[in-house]
């Protein structure tokens, strides 16, 4: 199990949604890694770090300046670690036949299975991209299921470059046009779901994005308090986005 010492802080994102569409959000991100990345020895960005990815060989020239950013950090000596999320599950995916350099190694960092059990700063935490414990959406459940399957993903990925943004483009519209459809409750995590996932792990602290709810909440559960902090999506236009540190066992502003 990963282990990091309370003496080493850490930084974490989710959520950035970088996309050709929306350069601000992308200039607000990059510019936060090369300013602050540098001052933290780990970086865990934890899912959905491309609103559309088909594939590793579908990089456009923004993941290629991520790619650039990631790798002068990791020269550096930060640990950079990367989690798939609902909208770039297919990262580090290889596809049939081919011998494509998975994204992560290109960028010099290392991907995290989600959820991801660790200790930070001596307290077991558990680190996820959060879509998985939205039980209540099981429409969504059922395709997370469904897309994450390897028979899936190989016939998927078979398809020429072009096809699939389309149906990725389509699978994105689709998605927003349900989002607006269903209540505000349905894509939020699910509290049960969420202690059975810290049970499991033996974790009083979870780290995860995914529902752009931004927030600290703590309970207790079979007497222990837990904390459960969920990571700020960006938008750029609207004033979101900001990496949180983690130094001496607690966010610090």
């Amino acid at each position: 199990m990963l282990r990091i010492p309370r003496g080493e802080p850490v930084l974490f994102a989710s959520d950035t949604h970088l996309a050709p569409e929306a350069p601000e959000t992308a200039e607000r991100f990059l510019a936060a890694l090369e300013r602050e990345g540098p001052s933290a020895p780990h970086l865990f960005l934890l899912g959905d770090l491309f609103e559309l990815w088909v594939g590793d060989d579908g990089a456009d020239p923004l993941a290629a300046r991520l790619v650039a950013t990631l790798s002068r950090l990791a020269e550096r000596g930060i640990a950079v670690r990367l989690m798939r999320g609902n909208r770039d599950f297919l990262l580090d995916v290889p596809r049939p036949g081919a011998t494509d350099v998975p994204f992560s190694a290109r960028c010099g960092a290392t991907l995290l299975d989600d959820p991801c059990p660790l200790e930070l700063h001596g307290v077991p935490a558990l680190f996820a991209h959060g879509d998985a414990l939205c039980t209540d959406d099981l429409v969504y459940q059922q395709w997370r299921a469904t897309c994450r399957e390897p028979a899936w993903q190989a016939t998927f990925l078979a398809r020429p470059l072009d096809e699939r943004f389309a149906i990725g483009r389509g699978a994105r519209e689709t998605s927003e046009a349900g989002k607006r459809e269903k209540p505000g409750a349905l894509m939020d995590v699910n509290a049960a779901a969420v202690d059975a996932a810290m049970d499991a792990a033996g974790a009083t602290l979870l780290v995860h994005g995914h529902t752009h709810r931004p927030a600290t909440h703590r309970w207790r559960a079979g007497g222990v308090e837990r904390t459960r902090v969920v990571l700020t999506d960006w938008d750029a236009p609207a004033g979101r986005g900001a990496l949180l540190r983690w130094e001496d066992g607690r966010a610090v502003a």
